[in-house]
C-alpha cells in the first residue's frame, strides 16, 4: 500500500519525503489556498516537491466547465492527477479526461455503488472517505472492505485510495483490507512512526552506550 499526504504544505511534504516513504499527495483548493494566496502557484510547487502523483481538484460543477478545468490542471505538471467529484457531471467530465489519457481521481465516494461507477469510467483512483462516514455513525472501514472485495472480484484496474483517515488504526486496517493507497494529514502520517516502547528502548540503548564509554575511558586512563 502506498502512503500519500493530504496536504499542500511544502514543509510537511519535504519532511515526509525525507523519511523515504512518501509516494504521492492529495490536495484540494482549500488546502492550497491555506498555504499561499496564489493557489495555482502553490499547485506547481507541490507537484515539484512530491515524488509521485498529486491530485488537484476541480472547482467547477458543470461537466463541460469541469472538463476544461481538468485539462488545465493536468497541464500543471507531469505528475498531476485531476480530482473530480462523484456526481453525474463529475463522472461525465472524468470519462472525457480519461479518454484523453489523463489520470483521474474520483473523490467524495461514500458507497460501493459510487465506487463501481468510478471504476467503470476508467478512473485511476477512487477515494472512499472513511472518517466522514464514521462522523455520522456509519462504518467507513466496512465500506472500504466491501469496495476492495468488489474490485478484486471484478478485476478493476482502478486503485482504491482510502481517504479521510483520522488515526493510525485507519491506516493499518486499510492496508489489511487491501487498499492500494492511504492518504492522510501530516498529523496522522507522523504518528505512524511513533511508539512509546521505541522511544523508551532507544533511551535505554543510548544510556547503556554512554555508560560503556565512561567505563572504557576509566580503564584506559
Amino acid at each position: 500500500m502506498k502512503l500519500f499526504l493530504d496536504t499542500a504544505n511544502l514543509d510537511q511534504i519535504r519532511q515526509a519525503r525525507s523519511w523515504g516513504v512518501l509516494s504521492g499527495c492529495t490536495t484540494n483548493p482549500s488546502l492550497l489556498a491555506k498555504e499561499h494566496a496564489d493557489w495555482e502557484l502553490q499547485m506547481k510547487e507541490v507537484c515539484n516537491e512530491v515524488p509521485g502523483p498529486v491530485s488537484l481538484e476541480t472547482t467547477e460543477t458543470e461537466a463541460d466547465a469541469m472538463f476544461e478545468q481538468g485539462l488545465k490542471l493536468a497541464s500543471v505538471a507531469d505528475n498531476a492527477v485531476v480530482k473530480v467529484p462523484m456526481t453525474p457531471d463529475g463522472l461525465g467530465a472524468g470519462r472525457r479526461l480519461v479518454d484523453r489519457g489523463i489520470p483521474v481521481n474520483v473523490t467524495l465516494v461514500f458507497s460501493s455503488a459510487q465506487a463501481i461507477l468510478a471504476a467503470e469510467i476508467g478512473a485511476t483512483y477512487v477515494s472512499p472517505f472513511l472518517g466522514r462516514l464514521d462522523d455520522i455513525g456509519s462504518d467507513g472501514l466496512a465500506l472500504l472492505s466491501e469496495i476492495c472485495e468488489i474490485f478484486q472480484v471484478q478485476g478493476y484496474d482502478t486503485l482504491v485510495l482510502a481517504a479521510s483517515l483520522r488515526h493510525p488504526v485507519h491506516v493499518v486496517e486499510a492496508a489489511k483490507m487491501g487498499a492500494d493507497v492511504a492518504t492522510m494529514p501530516f498529523e496522522v502520517f507522523s504518528k505512524l512512526v511513533k511508539h512509546p516502547l521505541t522511544d523508551a528502548g532507544l533511551t535505554t540503548f543510548l544510556d547503556d552506550w554512554k555508560k560503556l564509554q565512561k567505563e572504557l575511558k576509566k580503564e584506559g586512563a
